[in-house]
Parts: structure tokens; sequence; C-alpha cells
């Protein structure tokens, strides 16, 4: 079924889904007359990478993404010239943001925000500089929980709930927010962190959480903690829902097989569920030396990357790199000469203009 993954693993396919009005080659290259005139978001001058450093984001400290990326920052400046700070994100729309102003060199965003900027929408209308992809870290798929008895489906969800669709700011967020509303948007929007919500349940200040898997797989800690501390369940999406979701173009639904999980109060035998693809992105005029060295000494240590945690384990595998590429949204030319010489580039994918 279009826009339908299975789990464990999510064909990548699955994501190169195309937005409306935005199709082939014209793509997000075809987008770059209307990000340079009205209501600019401003970019730093100065090109980015050129010291040799680069400033890594992904998102909060409590989340994976952000031990990855610290294992990730850590090996390729000991094993380069390139040195690279891990450092806490405020979420994937804030990344964008700081990618483009030059605060930080490169982080990951997920497809729902890629959609964004290639539809050129709010917050990303006339950017400056273009972002350009460079690798695939992961992916998550997103669902709803709560401690409350007897709920069981985000139908429970009423007028007086209590619900945070991850901490407002993050493009997740956004994603979630805009799922809720197709079942109702009648509930009282509240922001707790992930590492928070088991506490915020337990004193009664939050009915609905969002949780995630890890590569449609891994339980993060932060969600094994939830389970340790209240009856956590699993919240079901209507069929009828979860059909709306797979026509829309931003979103992609997974199938995942909840036998595999345990220790929940309550789940369903298989879950359907929105999911995002993450990857990294960097500015167009990033420094081509600088992250053609990033990507070869992170390369040549990728089947070590697991002893460090195990989540950056898919990364051993050649073709993880490439693994649910945004359509429409070019490569930096350095990213795409490095997959060139190691054979896993496709036809499928967009080269950007070298800085």
């Amino acid at each position: 079924m279009h826009g339908h993954g299975k789990s464990p693993n999510v064909p990548r396919r699955t994501f190169l889904k195309r937005s409306t009005g935005v199709t082939g080659a014209a793509g997000l290259t075809g987008l770059a007359g209307c990000f340079g005139d009205e209501n600019k978001t401003g970019g730093s001058s100065k090109q980015p990478g050129t010291n040799g450093k680069m400033v890594m984001k992904t998102a909060s400290e409590t989340t994976s993404a952000y031990s990855m990326s610290q294992v990730i920052a850590s090996t390729v400046s000991q094993n380069s010239k390139v040195s690279v700070d891990a450092r806490p994100s405020q979420g994937t729309n804030r990344n964008v943001s700081e990618v483009i102003n030059g605060k930080t060199e490169i982080a990951y965003i997920q497809n729902w925000t890629a959609n964004k900027i290639r539809q050129n929408e709010k917050p990303f209308k006339n950017l400056e500089h273009q972002p350009y992809q460079v690798f695939h870290l992961y992916d998550l798929a997103w669902f709803l929980a709560t401690a409350n008895d007897g709920w069981k489906s985000v139908k429970d969800i009423k007028g007086e709930s209590d619900v945070s669709p991850t901490p407002k700011g993050s493009g997740t967020a956004e994603m979630l927010e805009h799922a809720l509303n197709s079942v109702s948007g009648d509930y009282k929007r509240t922001s707790v962190s992930y590492s928070d919500q088991a506490g915020a349940m337990s004193e009664g200040r939050l009915d609905v959480g969002a949780a995630t898997y890890v590569n449609l797989s891994i339980e993060p800690g932060w969600l094994q903690q939830m389970k340790s501390t209240v009856d956590l369940r699993v919240l079901d999406w209507p069929d009828n829902i979860v059909k709306k979701l797979e026509d829309d173009p931003a979103i992609v639904v997974s199938d995942i097989d909840m036998s595999q999980f345990d220790n929940y109060a309550y789940k369903p035998k298989k879950l359907s569920t929105p999911t995002l693809a993450y990857n990294f992105i960097v500015r167009d005029d990033h420094d081509y030396d600088t992250l053609y060295s990033f990507l070869k000494a992170l390369w040549a240590q990728r089947k070590k990357l697991q002893k460090q945690t195990k989540l950056l384990e898919p990364l051993a595998a050649r073709d993880a790199w490439v693994k649910n590429a945004y359509t429409d949204f070019p490569f930096h030319p350095a990213a795409a000469d490095f997959y060139e010489e190691k054979g896993i580039w496709s036809e499928d994918f967009q080269r950007g203009e070298k800085p």
C-alpha cells in the first residue's frame, strides 16, 4: 500500500513521496527563486566548515538522537582533521533556522520538515540558502500513549484532556498535531519534555504523551522509564484515520508488530502509526572538502560505531546512508561524489551545485 511501511524496516521508496505541486527535476532547486525575495531568513556570509569545524545538532539532551550525535562527533574528531561538536537542539524547525543562519553546520530534520521546505511553506518561506541533505540517521515511528485506565485509542482523547504530542517547537509536534486533528482537534495542548512525561502522568498533569520506536524496533531509554513508572497504554489509530493519513503526501504510516514489546498495560496487536525519516542537512555553500572529510572518516569507522551504541548499528550497512532520501531535495555535491565513489548513488537522487 502506498506510503505504508512494514516493521521492522521501512522500504526506502515509501519516504520518497512527492509533494503536491513539486514534481520531477524542478524539485527544491526549482524553488530557489522563491527563497530570496520577500521576508528573507538571512544567512551568515561566512562559508560553513571552512575552518574545519562543525557544530552538529539533532534533538534534546535526553534523546537517543543526541547520544548518537555525540558518538558521531567523537568518532569523526578522533579520526580526521575535522572537529565536530555535538550540541543539544530545540527541535528540527530550529535546526533548519540555525543551519541557514550559519549557527550550526550540520543538523538533522525529518520528512515532515523536508516537505514544508520543498513547498516553500512557513516557517521556511524565502530561505536565503537552500539546505542540502547529507546522510540518513534513522527512522522513528511516533505514537501516543497514556496512563489513563481503559483508554485504547486516540478517540478517547477529549476536550479536557492534557496532551503533549512532543514538546512545542519540534517538527514532530507539528506532524502529530496534524494527525490528531484528523480525529479531533479538541484537547488541551501542553508541552512536556520526554523524560518528564511519566512524572506528569503520575501527578495527573498529563493525559497523553508521545513515544517512539527507533528504527521501528528499539525503545529509547526515556520510554522504558515511562513504562517502569506508570502503567503505560499504547493508543491505536482508527482504521479510517489510518487510511486518511496514508493518503497525506506529508505523512508515512508504518505497521508495527507489537509482540516484540513487553510490559505495557495495553497495546494493540498491530500498531499503524506515523513514521518519520531523519536525515542530516547542511547549507548549500558548506565547504566541500570539510564535508567530504567528515563523511570519509565516519564511513571508515561505520562498523565500529555499534560498539559505542547499538543505535548506530544500521550505519554499518552501505545502503543505510542513503536510505529514505527526500524526494526533490538535493544532496550536497560532496555527499553526492562520495556516494558515487562508494557505488550507492541512485539516479533518483538530485545533486546540488558546488559552492
